[in-house]
């Protein structure tokens, strides 16, 4: 949906982006269903919001690894672009991210490595076994444990639909092949 935008989408898109921020490519096609984004935007600020029991850092490695693991380029390069900084991440740890693995040596914080391989668990068969979920619930408490589990659940759910709507990626935001390339 390009502007102008209707009265009630004008005002879910404002609510949905800082303040004077142009709505992205994403928020803009799923306002062509108005109940069903209403209905996200609580969680998606509670996602993305200082009530989330993971840090930003935490959350941003679930999320730039989940989009990933879904081959989501769209939604993984938005929140490189935007929170990459703000969540310290080197250029190995979003190569990593991106095509390794929490073996790899830029991952030195035993409950960063937990974050993705919670997330490559969840990606691969859906779920955690009894060894995955003690080792993760070592470094990490309940509810961020549970915040981890639905914050990638709800990042499968966002990179399935940017890309089967085909979502172009937003103006300088970061590519695949600037990854694999390097």
């Amino acid at each position: 949906m390009e502007p102008p935008y209707p009265p009630d989408v004008a005002a879910q898109l404002e609510a949905m982006m800082p303040a004077g921020v142009p709505p992205i490519g994403l928020f803009r096609t799923l306002v062509r269903n108005l109940p069903m984004t209403a209905a996200m935007s609580g969680w998606g600020r509670y996602e993305l919001g200082p009530r989330l029991s993971l840090s930003l850092r935490e959350r941003e490695l679930a999320i730039v690894r989940t989009c990933a693991r879904c081959r989501c380029e769209y939604e993984w390069g938005v929140h490189l672009m935007v929170f990459a900084e703000r969540a310290g991440l080197t250029e190995d740890q979003i190569r990593s991210l991106t095509i390794g693995s929490a073996d790899d040596p830029c991952w030195t914080v035993a409950a960063e490595r937990a974050v993705i391989r919670v997330v490559d668990a969840l990606c691969d068969t859906g779920d955690l076994d009894d060894e995955q979920w003690a080792a993760a619930r070592a470094v990490l408490d309940e509810p961020q444990l549970l915040d981890l589990l639905l914050l990638c659940g709800w990042y499968h759910a966002i990179s399935f639909t940017a890309r089967a709507v085909r979502v172009t990626p937003e103006p300088g935001a970061p590519r695949f092949a600037d990854i694999t390339a390097a």
